[in-house]
């Protein structure tokens, strides 16, 4: 599994991540508190080990690549924060939002979204997700399901539990 992770790396160093929701809720929560991952109710399954590898793996890449879909699902997650470090982590979501040299966002239009035939399965963001990145982009994500289901497809993706299991650097 650590040679394949290498080589999807390799590959997809200069065109980019997509990184799914949860990945990028971890990235920042864990950027405002690393003590807060275990303890907000959106991250609580990661600790503060997998923010510090996810940091890691995704300085590998050139390019971070999101859909408004996403950034919207991050922010109404990180909405449901407590005071203080929910303004700090839309403080935190504002500055990656606009440093437009790392992240590449890319609209899906929801007519070409709602018309893949997993759109019941998968809902907007995760069709999205599929619609944008074949043959384009690596997909990091913990959703199980959605990992199965891209790798049946022939798209690229690495589930982020894979990366934690083998602690792969």
């Amino acid at each position: 599994m650590k040679d394949l992770i290498a080589s999807l790396v390799r590959r997809y160093y200069k065109k980019g991540v997509l990184i799914d929701t949860n990945i990028l809720l971890l990235l920042l929560v864990g950027s405002v508190n690393q003590e807060r991952i275990t303890k907000f109710n959106r991250t609580q399954q990661f600790i503060p080990e997998d923010y510090e590898l996810l940091i890691e793996f995704i300085a590998r890449f050139q390019k971070l690549v999101t859909t408004p879909n996403i950034l919207t699902e991050v922010n109404s997650l990180a909405n449901q924060l407590g005071e203080p470090e929910r303004s700090h982590c839309f403080a935190i979501f504002a500055q990656f939002v606009k440093n437009v040299a790392l992240l590449d966002e890319h609209y899906v239009k929801s007519l070409d979204t709602v018309n893949t035939d997993k759109f019941v399965k998968f809902g907007l963001t995760d069709s999205g997700i599929l619609t944008l990145s074949k043959g384009k982009y690596l997909v990091l994500t913990d959703d199980f399901k959605l990992a199965n289901y891209l790798h049946s497809v022939e798209v690229d993706v690495i589930n982020f539990n894979n990366i934690r299991i083998f602690n792969w650097k």
